[in-house]
């Protein structure tokens, strides 16, 4: 049993790891590939980039309808979405003040609560989401999409010219530094030479799609037999926790990146867009891949669904301060409602047994 036990927990970080470096792949092979076909790039991030970021949450929720639970999908839903905003924004609040754009106050915040009331909503209705109630979610995403594929199309060539001239004068800094330095400096510059080349983004792009789905399947099996064989705790809590934060870290690690960098844009805009994608387009997916059953959506999916629907609310209110931003004392809010809502799930799973 010991062995057992050891195995699965490294299958279980291995699985981690393939799916934060294969998401990392598949969005370098993408993009690259987009902007071979002269793509623009706002409509790279809202497109591949996003779905990339998102991948290892759609991976989980695949593999684990198909594989006939499906228990795993609320629960990684609900729980990445309040890691994004509590633990990701928070950190990147602390370390920079997010300005919040006025489209994002006005659009994008405003629609991130309205999806997550209606995924609580569907879901409390009958404690199931059917097929076609996932495909009102996909709907709305693809809605949503569109907007934004529109919007990126009336913005003027001028600002599109400025992006690219400020991220080009960027990597040309970078291969400056880089240029008489160690060894893996070097190797990281032979990468970025490679990704030039149209074949080596389309291996990039397959690699990387196979490390996700591969990670996907490691951590759905390991997962489920730690919460059931080992620590006897409802699969529901281990996707809240455990799954969420693993999906998570690509989010994570982008957006405290960027927010060290200054690049307070993409911090924001990465959490908000992967949160709407999690809820309509892997919600989705997830209820119609479970067909005739239905998702499940049990106690647990509806008090974290309502968690993560005042997350929402709580950045948007912040949002609207003197200052239009997500402050430090914001940042420092969201962290403490994390560990909060991490304390009431286990005194409820061990003390309280509310449900």
């Amino acid at each position: 049993m010991a062995g057992e036990i050891v195995l699965n927990v490294f299958l279980l970080l291995l699985g981690f790891v393939l799916l934060v470096k294969g998401a990392d792949f598949f969005v370098d092979g993408a993009a690259g590939i987009a902007k071979k076909l002269k793509i623009s790039t706002f409509i790279i991030g809202v497109t591949v980039v996003a779905l990339g970021t998102s991948a290892p949450e759609l991976a989980v929720t695949v593999t684990d309808a198909l594989g006939g639970s499906g228990e795993l999908i609320t629960g990684n839903i609900l729980g990445s979405n309040i890691i994004n905003i509590f633990l990701i924004l928070g950190l990147s609040a602390v370390i920079c003040k997010l300005p919040v754009e006025k489209t994002t106050r006005i659009i994008d915040l405003p629609f991130l609560i309205v999806s997550s009331a209606l995924f609580v909503l569907l879901g409390a209705f009958d404690n199931v989401f059917a097929w076609w109630e996932g495909l009102i979610l996909l709907i709305l995403y693809f809605a949503f999409m569109a907007y934004n594929i529109f919007l990126a199309q009336k913005q003027s060539k001028i600002r599109l010219e400025e992006a690219t001239a400020t991220a080009t004068a960027f990597e040309g800094n970078n291969a400056a530094q880089v240029s008489a330095q160690s060894k893996w400096q070097k190797f990281k510059s032979g990468y970025e030479e490679l990704k030039s080349k149209v074949w080596f983004l389309i291996i990039l792009t397959i690699v990387g799609l196979g490390m996700v789905v591969g990670g996907a399947q490691l951590v759905v099996n390991s997962s489920s037999f730690i919460a059931k064989d080992v620590c006897n705790i409802p699969e529901e809590i281990v996707a809240l926790t455990v799954v969420a934060f693993g999906t998570s870290l690509p989010e994570l690690v982008t957006s405290v990146s960027a927010a060290r960098k200054g690049d307070v844009g993409i911090a924001t805009g990465n959490i908000i867009g992967s949160n709407i994608a999690n809820i309509l387009l892997i919600g989705g997916v997830g209820a119609l891949c479970t067909g005739a059953n239905g998702l499940a959506f049990t106690t647990e999916g509806i008090i974290s669904g309502i968690v993560a629907l005042f997350a929402a609310v709580l950045i948007f209110a912040s949002s609207w301060g003197k200052q239009k931003s997500l402050t430090r004392a914001a940042g420092i809010i969201l962290l403490v409602c994390l560990v909060a809502y991490y304390v009431f799930i286990f005194l409820n799973l061990y003390i309280f047994k509310l449900y």
